[in-house]
């Protein structure tokens, strides 16, 4: 398959994901939301006490100061086991010979971090994706099942 294509066709069906979250279970409207590495899950807390949970994986961070990308395949403060699906979109990457996909630091605008999120999460299969603040940095992953419950 052509890659400029596939690429397109992964920001779509990420775009489509995300609307779907956010008119079920009002992703985007969290008042906080916590990613724990040693349990590979990430949680988003609503005001009105819902929880969701998921499994994660971390495609890679986002620094707002210098406009850079450092993808979780080869990042220091990642754990090997949240890795995959960004290993997934560096193989994507050699396969096409596409260099933002297989170096690991990559100057770009945040919306080509979306980008490289968006093929992360097509080729994994992953249930959709999500971009949250820490400190000067954007952490993007991708996420699984949506498991909702009340605090």
């Amino acid at each position: 398959m052509d890659a400029d294509l596939f690429i397109q066709q992964a920001i779509e069906g990420l775009r489509v994901q995300t609307a779907a979250h956010s008119s079920t279970w009002n992703l985007g409207d969290e008042d906080t939301w916590s990613a724990e590495q040693d349990s590979g899950r990430i949680e988003f807390s609503f005001a009105d006490g819902t929880i969701a949970e998921t499994d994660m994986q971390i495609i890679g961070t986002y620094n707002t100061n210098d406009g850079t990308f450092l993808w979780g395949w080869d990042h220091p403060y990642i754990q090997e086991p949240l890795r995959a699906h960004a290993k997934l979109a560096r193989q994507f990457g050699e396969q096409h010979k596409l260099s933002n996909f297989t170096e690991r630091i990559v100057e770009c605008a945040e919306s080509e971090a979306w980008e490289f999120t968006a093929v992360a999460a097509r080729l994994a299969n992953a249930n959709g994706a999500y971009c949250g603040p820490s400190g000067t940095a954007l952490v993007y992953m991708t996420f699984g099942e949506i498991e909702l419950h009340k605090s």
